[in-house]
């Protein structure tokens, strides 16, 4: 297993050493001056100019400015904003805590809905239940997370005349209002993700079902619920599993429209708050942190593969 953690882990080398190419090159792949752009006020001396693009690297050339910010991705130093001059590490790790409790909430009520409804859609196959649950999930998949957004902070202040409070506060300053704002936040970002799985779960668990170790546990005289839990989720789990993490980086991008509408200060708020602001160490520090959690999330979904089905080994 340590040997195999080792090579998973160099290979991902190669793969951060392009994303972070692709990074350092998108300042210079945007259309005009990017200086200018920045400093269009007409007011910028030249020595001003000088100092944000020696901060952009834009006076260096491409593998020098390349190989400056690998080594400082290395020593976890991803630049300072150009607005604030805050080290953009800092500006994620404060805003990580957020956006990791409405993903994790997501993800968390995602399984706990998706797993048991997808897994009865397949033991009751082609009843009614059965075409309802693929209606709710064909639903859920179509329904885009904005329009779930609107609906939930819209419908209740006209419907009831409530409305989500959208000044946010830690738990521990008020615990009430910060659920009342983290959960239909996590909701929305999770609603695509149930869906999705439920139709996966219902889909492998057909094909399970239809596995002899299935027959031979019926023949048995097992409960059926003893066969569903015991002999076939495990192995009708592999493929769900592999899903979540492709679906991760689609959850983290969600999170920009999601922290913006619910007005959730997390690292999608951060992003799109760059974007608007051209603040670009703050956008490839983004980029680059989301990029490495997405290649760690994989590797931990590989990992799991050995837990759920024993007769995976790793050498």
């Amino acid at each position: 297993m340590t040997r195999y953690v080792l090579r998973r882990l160099l290979g991902m080398i190669p793969t951060l050493l392009v994303l972070l190419f692709i990074v350092v090159s998108l300042v210079r792949l945007l259309p005009g001056n990017v200086v200018d752009i920045l400093l269009a006020d007409g007011r910028a001396t030249a020595e001003t100019k000088a100092q944000l693009a020696a901060k952009l690297g834009l006076d260096q050339s491409l593998p020098e400015a390349y190989v400056r910010y690998v080594g400082g991705v290395i020593r976890g130093d991803l630049g300072s904003s150009l607005w604030t001059d805050v080290p953009v590490t800092h500006m994620i790790m404060s805003r990580a805590p957020v956006t990791a409790e409405v993903a994790g909430i997501a993800i968390l009520v995602s399984i706990l809905i998706s797993i048991p409804l997808g897994v009865t859609s397949a033991v009751r196959q082609d009843s009614f239940l059965d075409y309802a649950l693929r209606s709710g999930s064909i639903a859920g998949i179509s329904l885009p997370s904005f329009v779930a957004a609107q609906a939930i902070v819209v419908l209740p202040a006209l419907w009831w005349s409530k409305s989500i409070p959208f000044q946010y506060q830690t738990f521990a300053e008020n615990p009430s209002q910060h659920l009342m704002i983290i959960l239909p936040a996590a909701f929305v970002l999770g609603l695509r993700l149930s869906a999705t799985i439920a139709r996966m779960m219902r889909t492998t668990m057909l094909d399970v079902l239809q596995q002899d170790y299935m027959r031979t546990a019926r023949a048995k005289g097992l409960t059926n619920f003893g066969i569903i839990v015991k002999h076939g989720l495990k192995n009708a789990l592999i493929p769900v599993v592999t899903l979540l993490g492709l679906q991760f980086a689609a959850l983290v991008g969600g999170s920009v429209i999601t922290e913006s509408m619910f007005a959730l200060p997390g690292i999608g708020r951060l992003l799109l708050d760059a974007i608007t602001r051209r603040d670009y160490p703050v956008i490839q520090g983004v980029v680059v942190s989301v990029g490495i959690l997405v290649m760690a999330t994989n590797l931990l979904v590989d990992l799991s593969y050995g837990y759920l089905d024993p007769r995976i080994r790793y050498s």
